[in-house]
């Protein structure tokens, strides 16, 4: 029975809304980017750009997504100066679920699922039932716009839990365009790092500004 006629009702059980974004490492981010938007148009709608993060030391990188539809996403992390792991391949249909030992723990948990709930209130009742069972949670974290919980399944994948923290504003999907398209020039020049992709997001800003105030008079 739906509690939204009732807000004193108590919440079901389940609280789950769904997939937030399942989320892949990539060595190729130009070609990722050609392939998801370009080919596939799906649209970029969120970018984090990052100087290291989380529990191990790590590159710099770049975590950007890319909307699939009903509000769910695919993401991907780019970690400047990292190499393939000897012994891996990125050749089409090779597995990467065949990860080398000595492969960076930060690039297996980068391949994880994230799951999506309404608010604070589910999202702690879900890290209550995890720290109650034999899967507490790794980390809470506050991010940009969201705020997620951590934990590793029984098959040490990692999971994700979030809730939105407030909604993105259509500025901040401008700015994952223009951080996108200065990733895609970036990497496929020498020693991508991720002071080069903000310099040459920085230089976009300036040449597109001209014709964002254009087309801004225009709608006046």
């Amino acid at each position: 029975m739906s509690t939204d006629a009732n807000p004193q009702a108590p919440k079901p059980e389940h609280r789950v809304k769904g997939v937030d974004h399942a989320a892949f490492p990539t060595f190729d981010p130009a070609a990722t980017v050609h392939f998801y938007r370009d080919v596939l148009r799906f649209p970029v709608v969120h970018s984090i750009c990052a100087a290291g993060w989380g529990r191990e030391k790590h590159p710099d990188f770049i975590h950007f997504f890319f909307d699939i539809g009903d509000g769910d996403r695919i993401a991907f992390f780019y970690y400047f100066g990292l190499e393939p792991p000897h012994g891996a391949s990125t050749a089409p249909g090779d597995s990467w679920g065949r990860l080398p030992e000595g492969t960076p723990g930060y690039f297996v948990d980068s391949r994880h699922l994230a799951i999506h709930v309404d608010d604070e209130e589910d999202l702690m009742e879900y890290r209550r039932r995890l720290d109650d069972s034999e899967w507490p949670v790794e980390m809470q974290v506050m991010h940009e716009t969201i705020e997620s919980i951590y934990t590793h399944d029984p098959n040490g994948y990692m999971v994700e839990i979030t809730r939105a923290l407030r909604p993105v504003t259509p500025q901040e999907d401008l700015d994952a365009e223009l951080t996108i398209d200065a990733l895609v020039e970036v990497a496929q020049g020498e020693a991508p790092s991720l002071d080069k992709l903000l310099l040459r997001k920085a230089e976009l800003i300036v040449e597109r500004a001209p014709r964002w105030a254009e087309e801004q008079e225009a709608t006046r």
